[in-house]
Protein backbone atom coordinates (compact mmCIF):
# COMPACT_ATOMS: atom_id res chain seq x y z
CA UNK A 1 0.00 0.00 0.00
CA UNK A 2 1.42 3.28 -1.48
CA UNK A 3 1.81 5.72 1.78
CA UNK A 4 -0.61 8.81 2.35
CA UNK A 5 0.38 12.34 1.90
CA UNK A 6 -1.50 15.31 2.98
CA UNK A 7 -0.82 19.02 1.86
CA UNK A 8 -1.64 21.27 5.00
CA UNK A 9 -2.01 24.65 3.10
CA UNK A 10 -1.21 27.36 5.88
CA UNK A 11 -3.00 30.92 5.70
CA UNK A 12 -4.36 32.66 8.45
CA UNK A 13 -3.30 29.63 11.23
CA UNK A 14 0.51 29.96 10.96
CA UNK A 15 0.96 28.35 14.73
CA UNK A 16 1.87 24.44 15.72
CA UNK A 17 -0.68 24.46 18.78
CA UNK A 18 -4.00 24.22 18.97
CA UNK A 19 -4.05 23.91 15.38
CA UNK A 20 -6.63 21.30 14.48
CA UNK A 21 -5.55 20.90 10.87
CA UNK A 22 -2.07 20.16 11.38
CA UNK A 23 -3.02 17.44 14.06
CA UNK A 24 -5.29 15.99 11.84
CA UNK A 25 -2.87 15.40 8.86
CA UNK A 26 -0.42 13.82 10.93
CA UNK A 27 -2.76 11.13 12.64
CA UNK A 28 -4.42 10.50 9.12
CA UNK A 29 -1.14 10.58 6.83
CA UNK A 30 2.04 9.11 6.76
CA UNK A 31 3.49 12.44 5.57
CA UNK A 32 2.53 15.82 5.62
CA UNK A 33 3.84 18.64 3.04
CA UNK A 34 2.87 22.08 5.13
CA UNK A 35 3.00 25.04 3.08
CA UNK A 36 2.53 28.35 2.78
CA UNK A 37 1.61 30.73 -0.39
CA UNK A 38 2.70 34.33 -0.52
CA UNK A 39 -0.19 35.44 -2.94
CA UNK A 40 0.36 38.31 -5.53
CA UNK A 41 -3.31 39.28 -4.62
CA UNK A 42 -2.56 40.72 -0.84
CA UNK A 43 0.42 43.00 -2.43
CA UNK A 44 -0.94 44.39 -5.40
CA UNK A 45 -1.41 48.25 -5.63
CA UNK A 46 -5.21 49.71 -5.19
CA UNK A 47 -6.68 52.10 -7.56
CA UNK A 48 -5.37 54.79 -5.17
CA UNK A 49 -1.51 53.42 -6.07
CA UNK A 50 -1.34 52.34 -2.38
CA UNK A 51 0.02 49.02 -1.39
CA UNK A 52 -3.32 46.46 -0.15
CA UNK A 53 -1.07 45.29 2.49
CA UNK A 54 1.24 47.95 4.04
CA UNK A 55 5.50 47.53 4.82
CA UNK A 56 4.45 46.71 8.42
CA UNK A 57 1.63 44.68 8.53
CA UNK A 58 4.17 42.49 5.49
CA UNK A 59 7.16 42.43 8.03
CA UNK A 60 4.87 41.06 10.91
CA UNK A 61 3.95 38.25 8.29
CA UNK A 62 7.18 37.70 6.99
CA UNK A 63 8.48 36.94 10.39
CA UNK A 64 5.52 35.00 11.53
CA UNK A 65 6.23 32.49 8.78
CA UNK A 66 9.31 32.49 9.21
CA UNK A 67 8.68 31.76 12.50
CA UNK A 68 6.82 29.07 11.74
CA UNK A 69 9.12 27.47 9.80
CA UNK A 70 11.91 27.43 12.35
CA UNK A 71 9.25 25.45 14.45
CA UNK A 72 7.96 22.91 12.08
CA UNK A 73 12.17 22.07 12.16
CA UNK A 74 11.99 21.56 15.65
CA UNK A 75 9.54 18.85 15.36
CA UNK A 76 11.51 16.86 12.41
CA UNK A 77 9.02 19.02 9.92
CA UNK A 78 9.89 21.72 6.85
CA UNK A 79 7.67 24.35 5.48
CA UNK A 80 7.56 25.31 1.66
CA UNK A 81 7.51 28.44 0.72
CA UNK A 82 6.53 29.80 -2.14
CA UNK A 83 5.67 33.20 -4.30
CA UNK A 84 2.78 32.68 -6.64
CA UNK A 85 -1.16 32.08 -7.19
CA UNK A 86 -2.34 28.86 -4.66
CA UNK A 87 -4.06 27.61 -7.05
CA UNK A 88 -1.20 27.01 -9.51
CA UNK A 89 1.20 26.36 -6.84
CA UNK A 90 -1.02 24.04 -4.74
CA UNK A 91 -1.74 22.15 -7.92
CA UNK A 92 2.13 21.73 -9.16
CA UNK A 93 3.02 20.40 -5.33
CA UNK A 94 0.28 18.03 -5.66
CA UNK A 95 1.44 16.45 -8.22
CA UNK A 96 4.89 16.60 -7.86
CA UNK A 97 4.70 15.31 -3.82
CA UNK A 98 2.07 12.71 -4.95
CA UNK A 99 -0.48 14.06 -2.46
CA UNK A 100 -3.54 12.76 -1.39
CA UNK A 101 -5.36 15.01 0.18
CA UNK A 102 -5.31 19.13 0.83
CA UNK A 103 -6.57 20.71 4.10
CA UNK A 104 -7.08 24.64 4.72
CA UNK A 105 -9.02 26.12 7.55
CA UNK A 106 -12.40 27.61 6.19
CA UNK A 107 -12.31 32.38 5.94
CA UNK A 108 -15.66 33.82 5.43
CA UNK A 109 -14.59 36.83 3.85
CA UNK A 110 -15.44 37.06 0.12
CA UNK A 111 -11.66 37.72 -1.36
CA UNK A 112 -10.51 35.13 0.97
CA UNK A 113 -13.42 32.30 -0.26
CA UNK A 114 -12.78 33.37 -3.53
CA UNK A 115 -9.78 32.02 -3.48
CA UNK A 116 -10.22 28.72 -1.79
CA UNK A 117 -12.77 27.86 -4.52
CA UNK A 118 -10.21 28.51 -7.35
CA UNK A 119 -8.07 26.08 -5.25
CA UNK A 120 -10.70 23.55 -4.63
CA UNK A 121 -11.45 23.68 -8.87
CA UNK A 122 -7.50 23.05 -9.53
CA UNK A 123 -7.47 20.73 -7.06
CA UNK A 124 -10.46 18.62 -8.70
CA UNK A 125 -8.92 18.46 -12.06
CA UNK A 126 -6.45 16.18 -9.78
CA UNK A 127 -9.19 14.56 -8.28
CA UNK A 128 -7.88 15.84 -4.90
CA UNK A 129 -10.13 17.15 -1.99
CA UNK A 130 -9.91 20.41 -0.26
CA UNK A 131 -10.78 19.63 3.17
CA UNK A 132 -12.56 22.67 5.38
CA UNK A 133 -11.53 22.97 8.95
CA UNK A 134 -13.17 25.68 11.29
CA UNK A 135 -10.65 27.30 13.35
CA UNK A 136 -10.85 30.86 13.96
CA UNK A 137 -13.31 31.52 16.03
CA UNK A 138 -13.18 30.65 20.47
CA UNK A 139 -17.01 29.69 19.51
CA UNK A 140 -17.47 26.47 17.48
CA UNK A 141 -19.74 26.84 14.86
CA UNK A 142 -21.12 24.01 15.19
CA UNK A 143 -21.49 24.69 18.93
CA UNK A 144 -23.94 27.31 18.44
CA UNK A 145 -27.31 27.48 19.91
CA UNK A 146 -28.63 27.96 16.50
CA UNK A 147 -27.70 27.48 12.49
CA UNK A 148 -25.50 30.16 10.92
CA UNK A 149 -28.83 31.41 8.90
CA UNK A 150 -30.66 31.92 11.96
CA UNK A 151 -28.02 33.82 14.07
CA UNK A 152 -29.17 37.43 15.80
CA UNK A 153 -28.21 39.79 14.05
CA UNK A 154 -27.89 42.20 17.22
CA UNK A 155 -24.60 41.67 19.40
CA UNK A 156 -26.25 41.47 22.34
CA UNK A 157 -28.68 38.72 21.71
CA UNK A 158 -25.92 37.39 20.10
CA UNK A 159 -23.62 37.36 23.06
CA UNK A 160 -26.56 36.47 25.36
CA UNK A 161 -27.31 33.53 24.05
CA UNK A 162 -24.18 32.14 23.01
CA UNK A 163 -22.86 32.84 26.43
CA UNK A 164 -25.80 30.87 28.58
CA UNK A 165 -26.30 27.87 25.85
CA UNK A 166 -22.58 27.32 24.44
CA UNK A 167 -18.97 26.42 25.45
CA UNK A 168 -15.49 26.97 24.25
CA UNK A 169 -14.23 23.87 23.11
CA UNK A 170 -10.38 22.59 24.88
CA UNK A 171 -7.13 23.25 22.68
CA UNK A 172 -6.39 20.24 20.31
CA UNK A 173 -3.56 18.43 21.42
CA UNK A 174 -0.05 19.34 19.58
CA UNK A 175 1.88 16.55 17.71
CA UNK A 176 4.97 14.81 18.96
CA UNK A 177 6.46 14.95 15.74
CA UNK A 178 5.65 15.84 12.37
CA UNK A 179 7.40 13.16 9.08
CA UNK A 180 7.37 15.44 5.72
CA UNK A 181 8.42 14.27 2.35
CA UNK A 182 11.60 14.32 1.28
CA UNK A 183 12.12 17.61 0.29
CA UNK A 184 14.36 18.74 -2.40
CA UNK A 185 13.58 23.00 -2.58
CA UNK A 186 11.71 23.94 0.32
CA UNK A 187 12.27 28.03 -1.33
CA UNK A 188 13.30 30.91 0.61
CA UNK A 189 11.33 33.51 2.22
CA UNK A 190 10.67 36.67 -0.19
CA UNK A 191 12.07 39.89 1.03
CA UNK A 192 9.84 43.01 1.30
CA UNK A 193 11.82 44.46 -1.98
CA UNK A 194 10.21 41.28 -3.99
CA UNK A 195 6.89 41.64 -2.49
CA UNK A 196 7.25 45.56 -4.07
CA UNK A 197 7.24 46.88 -0.41
CA UNK A 198 9.80 49.61 1.47
CA UNK A 199 11.30 48.36 4.49
CA UNK A 200 9.18 50.20 7.35
CA UNK A 201 10.86 52.93 9.75
CA UNK A 202 10.54 52.35 13.21
CA UNK A 203 9.27 55.32 15.34
CA UNK A 204 11.46 56.18 18.33
CA UNK A 205 8.07 57.29 20.22
CA UNK A 206 6.45 53.69 19.84
CA UNK A 207 5.74 51.79 22.85
CA UNK A 208 4.44 48.97 21.56
CA UNK A 209 6.36 46.37 19.27
CA UNK A 210 5.52 43.78 17.73
CA UNK A 211 7.78 40.25 16.70
CA UNK A 212 5.36 38.40 14.05
CA UNK A 213 5.31 34.54 14.95
CA UNK A 214 3.48 31.84 17.44
CA UNK A 215 7.15 32.21 19.90
CA UNK A 216 5.81 35.96 20.80
CA UNK A 217 3.05 35.20 20.69
CA UNK A 218 3.25 32.41 23.39
CA UNK A 219 5.40 35.23 25.22
CA UNK A 220 2.97 38.33 25.00
CA UNK A 221 0.26 35.78 26.00
CA UNK A 222 2.34 34.84 28.73
CA UNK A 223 3.31 38.72 29.84
CA UNK A 224 0.00 39.83 29.99
CA UNK A 225 -1.78 37.32 32.63
CA UNK A 226 1.57 37.50 34.41
CA UNK A 227 1.23 41.27 35.03
CA UNK A 228 0.62 41.35 38.85
CA UNK A 229 -2.12 44.52 38.50
CA UNK A 230 -4.63 44.64 35.90
CA UNK A 231 -5.94 48.17 35.38
CA UNK A 232 -9.91 47.71 36.27
CA UNK A 233 -12.22 48.98 33.51
CA UNK A 234 -15.71 50.73 33.79
CA UNK A 235 -18.77 48.47 33.46
CA UNK A 236 -20.29 48.23 29.90
CA UNK A 237 -17.05 49.88 28.14
CA UNK A 238 -16.26 47.87 25.62
CA UNK A 239 -12.49 48.68 24.68
CA UNK A 240 -9.93 50.33 27.08
CA UNK A 241 -7.12 52.48 26.16
CA UNK A 242 -3.74 50.85 25.11
CA UNK A 243 -2.49 50.40 28.56
CA UNK A 244 -4.37 47.32 29.69
CA UNK A 245 -4.45 45.83 26.39
CA UNK A 246 -4.08 42.91 25.97
CA UNK A 247 -2.05 43.50 22.41
CA UNK A 248 -2.41 40.01 20.83
CA UNK A 249 -4.45 40.95 18.01
CA UNK A 250 -1.88 41.25 15.60
CA UNK A 251 -1.27 37.50 16.16
CA UNK A 252 -4.75 36.59 16.24
CA UNK A 253 -4.98 38.04 12.96
CA UNK A 254 -2.46 35.84 11.34
CA UNK A 255 -3.07 32.85 13.63
CA UNK A 256 -0.01 32.84 15.36
CA UNK A 257 -2.41 32.02 18.35
CA UNK A 258 -6.07 30.73 18.48
CA UNK A 259 -8.66 32.50 20.58
CA UNK A 260 -8.96 29.49 22.30
CA UNK A 261 -5.86 29.45 23.73
CA UNK A 262 -6.21 32.99 24.96
CA UNK A 263 -9.61 31.95 26.54
CA UNK A 264 -8.54 28.75 28.53
CA UNK A 265 -5.90 31.09 29.59
CA UNK A 266 -8.04 33.92 30.95
CA UNK A 267 -10.17 30.79 32.45
CA UNK A 268 -6.65 29.32 34.29
CA UNK A 269 -5.91 32.58 35.88
CA UNK A 270 -8.91 34.23 36.41
CA UNK A 271 -11.14 31.00 37.13
CA UNK A 272 -14.27 33.30 39.54
CA UNK A 273 -14.40 35.48 36.74
CA UNK A 274 -13.64 38.44 39.40
CA UNK A 275 -10.83 40.28 37.44
CA UNK A 276 -12.93 43.05 35.25
CA UNK A 277 -9.65 42.88 32.36
CA UNK A 278 -10.39 38.86 32.38
CA UNK A 279 -14.34 39.85 31.64
CA UNK A 280 -13.35 42.54 28.93
CA UNK A 281 -10.82 40.55 27.00
CA UNK A 282 -13.48 37.40 26.93
CA UNK A 283 -16.03 40.34 25.45
CA UNK A 284 -13.40 41.40 22.61
CA UNK A 285 -12.87 37.77 21.79
CA UNK A 286 -16.55 37.58 21.04
CA UNK A 287 -16.93 40.35 19.25
CA UNK A 288 -14.45 38.87 16.95
CA UNK A 289 -16.45 35.96 16.58
CA UNK A 290 -19.24 38.15 15.81
CA UNK A 291 -18.10 39.73 12.97
CA UNK A 292 -16.87 36.30 11.25
CA UNK A 293 -20.25 34.46 11.98
CA UNK A 294 -22.29 37.54 10.31
CA UNK A 295 -20.19 37.47 7.32
CA UNK A 296 -20.87 33.57 7.24
CA UNK A 297 -24.43 34.60 7.60
CA UNK A 298 -24.85 37.20 5.36
CA UNK A 299 -21.77 37.59 3.27
CA UNK A 300 -21.14 40.89 1.62
CA UNK A 301 -24.39 42.00 2.82
CA UNK A 302 -23.41 42.31 6.11
CA UNK A 303 -21.60 45.53 4.69
CA UNK A 304 -23.15 46.57 2.13
CA UNK A 305 -25.18 49.96 2.31
CA UNK A 306 -29.20 49.21 2.01
CA UNK A 307 -30.04 51.37 -0.73
CA UNK A 308 -28.45 53.72 -3.00
CA UNK A 309 -29.62 56.65 -2.65
CA UNK A 310 -28.20 55.92 0.97
CA UNK A 311 -24.89 55.21 -0.52
CA UNK A 312 -25.22 58.33 -1.99
CA UNK A 313 -25.88 60.46 0.61
CA UNK A 314 -22.27 59.35 1.73
CA UNK A 315 -20.60 61.91 -0.58
CA UNK A 316 -17.12 61.18 -1.65
CA UNK A 317 -14.95 63.14 0.85
CA UNK A 318 -12.90 66.34 -0.64
CA UNK A 319 -9.76 64.28 -1.66
CA UNK A 320 -7.90 67.05 0.50
CA UNK A 321 -9.78 66.49 3.54
CA UNK A 322 -9.30 62.62 3.37
CA UNK A 323 -5.55 63.27 3.01
CA UNK A 324 -6.09 65.50 5.74
CA UNK A 325 -7.30 62.71 7.50
CA UNK A 326 -4.92 60.06 6.90
CA UNK A 327 -1.78 62.07 7.72
CA UNK A 328 -3.24 63.32 10.75
CA UNK A 329 -3.62 67.00 9.31
CA UNK A 330 -7.32 67.62 10.76
CA UNK A 331 -6.62 70.35 12.65
CA UNK A 332 -8.12 68.12 16.05
CA UNK A 333 -5.56 67.01 18.29
CA UNK A 334 -6.29 63.29 19.34
CA UNK A 335 -7.76 62.14 15.86
CA UNK A 336 -4.44 63.37 14.63
CA UNK A 337 -2.39 61.65 17.31
CA UNK A 338 -4.07 58.82 16.08
CA UNK A 339 -3.42 59.06 12.52
CA UNK A 340 0.49 59.55 13.15
CA UNK A 341 0.54 56.95 15.91
CA UNK A 342 -1.16 54.18 12.74
CA UNK A 343 1.26 55.78 10.44
CA UNK A 344 4.20 55.55 12.19
CA UNK A 345 3.75 51.92 13.81
CA UNK A 346 0.71 49.69 12.32
CA UNK A 347 -1.34 49.88 15.54
CA UNK A 348 -3.15 51.95 17.37
CA UNK A 349 -5.53 50.85 20.18
CA UNK A 350 -9.17 50.27 19.03
CA UNK A 351 -10.73 53.33 21.06
CA UNK A 352 -8.60 55.50 18.61
CA UNK A 353 -9.65 53.47 15.65
CA UNK A 354 -13.54 54.22 17.12
CA UNK A 355 -12.86 57.39 17.14
CA UNK A 356 -10.81 58.36 13.89
CA UNK A 357 -12.99 56.07 12.09
CA UNK A 358 -16.40 57.85 13.54
CA UNK A 359 -14.74 61.55 12.69
CA UNK A 360 -14.36 60.58 8.79
CA UNK A 361 -17.62 58.99 8.68
CA UNK A 362 -19.69 61.41 10.28
CA UNK A 363 -17.81 64.27 10.43
CA UNK A 364 -16.31 64.64 7.16
CA UNK A 365 -19.09 62.67 5.95
CA UNK A 366 -16.83 60.33 3.96
CA UNK A 367 -17.61 56.84 2.31
CA UNK A 368 -16.60 54.74 5.09
CA UNK A 369 -14.94 52.19 2.31
CA UNK A 370 -12.01 54.22 2.07
CA UNK A 371 -11.04 54.21 6.10
CA UNK A 372 -11.30 50.84 5.95
CA UNK A 373 -9.19 50.12 2.79
CA UNK A 374 -7.31 52.50 4.51
CA UNK A 375 -6.65 50.34 7.74
CA UNK A 376 -6.70 47.56 5.57
CA UNK A 377 -3.08 48.39 4.20
CA UNK A 378 -1.63 50.38 7.85
CA UNK A 379 -3.16 47.96 10.36
CA UNK A 380 -0.79 44.90 11.27
CA UNK A 381 -3.62 43.14 12.75
CA UNK A 382 -6.23 43.88 10.06
CA UNK A 383 -8.79 41.08 9.85
CA UNK A 384 -11.28 41.30 7.42
CA UNK A 385 -14.15 40.74 9.29
CA UNK A 386 -13.29 42.46 11.95
CA UNK A 387 -12.32 46.05 10.38
CA UNK A 388 -14.46 45.63 7.84
CA UNK A 389 -17.45 45.00 10.28
CA UNK A 390 -16.50 47.40 12.55
CA UNK A 391 -16.81 50.11 10.08
CA UNK A 392 -19.88 49.09 8.95
CA UNK A 393 -21.17 49.26 12.37
CA UNK A 394 -19.85 52.82 12.71
CA UNK A 395 -21.45 53.74 9.14
CA UNK A 396 -24.52 52.27 10.29
CA UNK A 397 -25.45 50.26 7.64
CA UNK A 398 -26.27 47.03 9.01
CA UNK A 399 -28.79 48.67 11.32
CA UNK A 400 -26.56 47.89 14.58
CA UNK A 401 -27.87 50.88 16.98
CA UNK A 402 -25.46 49.77 19.66
CA UNK A 403 -22.94 50.14 17.68
CA UNK A 404 -23.00 53.90 16.94
CA UNK A 405 -20.20 56.10 18.65
CA UNK A 406 -19.83 59.40 19.06
CA UNK A 407 -16.53 61.33 19.97
CA UNK A 408 -17.47 62.85 22.94
CA UNK A 409 -18.55 59.36 24.63
CA UNK A 410 -15.23 57.89 23.44
CA UNK A 411 -12.81 59.96 23.90
CA UNK A 412 -10.47 58.69 27.25
CA UNK A 413 -9.64 62.26 28.82
CA UNK A 414 -7.57 60.57 31.24
CA UNK A 415 -5.13 59.39 29.00
CA UNK A 416 -5.88 62.01 25.72
CA UNK A 417 -2.99 64.41 26.86
CA UNK A 418 0.09 62.77 27.28
CA UNK A 419 -1.22 60.36 23.76
CA UNK A 420 -2.02 63.53 21.54
CA UNK A 421 1.48 65.37 23.49
CA UNK A 422 3.24 61.89 22.35
CA UNK A 423 1.65 61.24 18.78
CA UNK A 424 0.89 65.16 17.23
CA UNK A 425 3.80 65.57 15.32
CA UNK A 426 3.76 63.44 12.11
CA UNK A 427 7.38 61.61 12.27
CA UNK A 428 8.09 62.53 8.57
CA UNK A 429 7.21 66.16 9.35
CA UNK A 430 10.42 68.11 10.59
CA UNK A 431 8.59 71.12 11.00
CA UNK A 432 7.12 70.91 13.78
CA UNK A 433 3.38 70.93 15.11
CA UNK A 434 0.41 69.85 12.29
CA UNK A 435 -1.92 70.75 14.89
CA UNK A 436 -4.45 73.62 13.78
CA UNK A 437 -6.61 75.96 15.69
Amino acid sequence: MSEKTILVWFRNDLRIHDNEILLEAVRKADRVLPVYCFDPYYFQRTGSGTPKTGSFRARFLLEAVADLRKNLQGYGAELIIRTGHPAEILLQLAEEYQVNEVYHHREVAYEETGISEEVEAALWKLKLNLKHFIGHTMYHKEDLPFPIKDIPDSFAVFKKKVERDSNVRPCVPTPESIITPEITDAGELPTLKQLGLDEPVDDERATNHFQGGETAALVQLHKYFSQSEQVVKPKNQRNGNSGNSSKLSPWLAVGCISPRQVYWEIVKHHQDNSAQSAGMLKLELLWRDYFRFMFKKHGQKFIKAKTAEEETQALATNELEFNKWANGETGVPFIDACMHELNATGYICSQCRQIVATYLVHDLHADWTRGAAYFEEKLIDYSPASNWGNWAFIAGVNDAKESKYTIAAMQPKDMASDFVTTWQHSPHDEAGDLMHA
